[in-house]
C-alpha cells in the first residue's frame, strides 16, 4: 500500500546523501519533496502540513553528528515523525467484560463482515473462544455471508429471523455465557452512506450494551473519504479503534496516515491480505520502518513462526544432514513459503535489499513464475522419482520433460541446481554438528580450568 510514498521518500533522502550536512537551503529542497510525496500518496492535507512542519523544527535544530551523513541524520527525523503520526505505539484489544463484546462498524463494502471473521480467527489462535454475532437485519446476503465464513474457520455464528438487534445481541450474550464463549464479535449494519437510522441503531447498542472495543472497519483504498467516515463515526459514536483493510493493495497510503491524526484514535488491526488469517496487529514503528524501505525483519521473524512448526523443521533438519532431502520436501518447503503471503510482501520486509516498487514487482513475477515451473517438474514425476532423486536417469528425464512440456536442458540445470543444494544443505549440517561438538568440548575444558595450550592443542586434534 504504501509502496509509491516509499519509493519517493527513499529518492529524496538518498539525493541528500551527497550533502555534507543539513542546511536550510538542501533542507528546503528536502521538505519541498516530501510534501509532493505524501499529498501524492493522498495524504489530507492537515497530516501534511503539520508533518512537513514538525520535521522542519526538528531538523533545524539539530547539528550534523560525527560519523552521520545528512542523509542518514534526515532518515532519522522522518522515521520518528512517521511513528508519531502512525500512533507511536502498538494499541492492543480491550478483552475486558463477561463475555468481551467487540462491535465492527463500516459502511457496506468496507469489508467489515471479512475482517469479523478475520478477527474470530486471530482471537481464536490467541486462546479465546470467540462467537460471531449477526446483526445486519437489513441485509439477509449479510447473514449468509456470516455464516458461510463462520463454517469455514469453525467458529460458531448465533443469528436469528428477528428483526430486532437489542433483542438478537441480549441473547447473543446469554448464549455465550452458557457455553463458554468469552468474545462476541458483533457484524453491525453498514449503508453505503451515513444516515441518521443507522447511526441511532448504533447509539442504541453503545448505550446499552457498552462494548469494550468500537472497531471501525476502513477500506484503505479509498483514499481522503477514510478521513470523512472516521470523522464522522468518531463524532458521533467515540470509536476506540480502527481496521485497515486491504493494505496489501495498490492505493497510494494516504488513509492509514491519515485516519489517525484526523481521529486521534488508533490503528489496532490490518488485514493484508484476501485469507481468513490475513489480519495483523499494527506496529506503528514497523511500518515506518517499512515506508523508509528499511525492511520489517521483527514481522518477517514472527511470520516465520506461524508458517514453520518445531517437529517439520526438526525432520527436514535431519533429511538435509544425511542429503535425503526429496522433490516431496522441495515442494513442502515451497509450499510453507507461499504461506508468507506474497513474494513482493516478503521482499518489502527484508532489510538493505534497497528495491523500489518496480524492482520487486519484477522479481517477485519471476521468482513466482519460476516456483510453478518448478511445480510442473516436480508433479510430472512419479512418486518414486520425487522420494529418491537419485532414480533419475536420462530414459527417465526424457519422459518428465515431454510430460512437463518443459526442455530438456531446463530440467537438467533445475536437477543440477538441485544436486548442488542438497550438497550444500549437507555441509551447512556437518559445519553445525561440528561447531556444537568444539564448542561442547571447549566448554568442558574451560569447567575444569585447563591450559590455553591444552585447547589449543585439543583444537588441532579436531582439526
Amino acid at each position: 500500500m504504501f509502496d509509491s510514498l516509499s519509493d519517493k521518500l527513499q529518492d529524496i533522502i538518498k539525493r541528500t546523501a551527497g550533502q555534507s550536512e543539513l542546511t536550510q537551503d538542501n533542507m528546503q529542497d528536502a521538505l519541498r519533496e516530501i510534501r509532493r510525496a505524501l499529498l501524492e500518496a493522498d495524504v489530507n492535507l492537515r497530516v501534511v502540513k503539520s508533518f512537513i512542519s514538525n520535521i522542519k523544527d526538528k531538523a533545524e535544530g539539530e547539528n550534523v553528528l560525527s560519523g552521520v551523513n545528512p542523509s542518514q541524520q534526515l532518515v532519522k527525523i522522518v522515521h520518528d515523525e512517521l511513528i508519531e503520526l502512525l500512533g507511536k505505539e502498538i494499541q492492543h484489544l480491550d478483552f475486558s467484560g463477561s463475555p468481551n463484546l467487540i462491535m465492527m462498524l463500516g459502511l457496506q463494502g468496507s469489508g467489515k463482515t471479512t475482517s469479523s471473521a478475520k478477527l474470530a480467527v486471530k482471537l481464536k489462535n490467541e486462546g479465546r473462544n470467540p462467537l460471531l454475532v449477526a446483526c445486519d437485519v437489513y441485509r439477509p446476503a449479510a447473514i449468509n455471508q456470516l455464516k458461510a465464513l463462520g463454517e469455514q474457520i469453525s467458529v460458531n455464528v448465533y443469528s436469528e429471523d428477528s428483526q430486532n438487534v437489542q433483542d438478537i445481541i441480549n441473547n447473543a450474550i446469554n448464549y455465550a455465557k452458557e457455553n463458554g464463549y468469552n468474545s462476541l464479535i458483533l457484524d453491525t449494519a453498514g449503508r453505503l452512506q451515513i444516515d441518521t437510522e443507522m447511526m441511532a441503531e448504533l447509539l442504541l447498542i453503545d448505550r446499552v450494551f457498552h462494548p469494550a472495543e468500537k472497531l471501525l472497519v476502513i477500506d484503505s483504498m479509498t483514499g481522503q473519504e477514510a478521513v470523512n467516515v472516521a470523522e464522522n463515526f468518531d463524532a458521533q459514536l467515540g470509536i476506540t479503534g480502527l481496521v485497515l483493510t486491504k493494505l496489501d493493495g495498490d492505493s497510494r497510503g494516504g488513509a492509514a496516515l491519515s485516519v489517525v491524526y484526523c481521529t486521534k484514535k488508533p490503528i489496532k488491526l490490518t488485514g493484508t491480505g484476501e485469507k481468513l488469517n490475513a489480519l495483523e496487529d499494527f506496529y506503528p514503528e514497523r511500518m515506518a520502518t517499512r515506508i523508509l524501505g528499511m525492511g520489517d525483519i521483527v514481522s518477517l521473524v514472527e511470520r516465520a513462526q506461524e508458517v514453520f512448526d518445531e517437529k517439520s523443521a526438526r525432520e527436514m533438519e535431519e533429511k538435509m544432514s544425511k542429503a535425503e532431502f526429496s522433490f516431496n520436501d522441495f515442494l513442502k518447503m515451497q509450499k510453507q513459503m507461499k504461506m508468507f503471503g506474497s513474494m513482493d510482501n516478503l521482499l518489502g520486509m527484508i532489510p538493505g535489499l534497497g528495491l523500489s516498487k518496480d524492482d520487486r514487482q519484477k522479481l517477485s513475477h519471476e521468482g513466482e513464475k519460476q516456483f510453478k515451473r518448478i511445480e510442473v517438474f516436480i508433479q510430472s514425476m512419479t512418486p518414486e522419482e520425487r522420494e529418491h532423486p537419485e532414480l533419475i536417469n536420462s530414459s527417465r528425464k526424457r519422459r518428465i520433460s515431454s510430460g512437463s512440456g518443459i526442455p530438456m536442458h531446463e530440467l537438467n540445470q533445475f536437477i543440477s541446481q538441485f544436486e548442488q543444494m542438497r550438497k550444500m544443505m549437507k555441509g551447512m549440517s556437518d559445519v553445525k554438528k561440528n561447531m556444537g561438538k568444539l564448542a561442547g568440548k571447549f566448554g568442558s575444558e574451560m569447567g575444569s580450568k585447563l591450559s590455553m595450550h591444552q585447547m589449543m592443542k585439543n583444537m588441532r586434534k579436531f582439526k
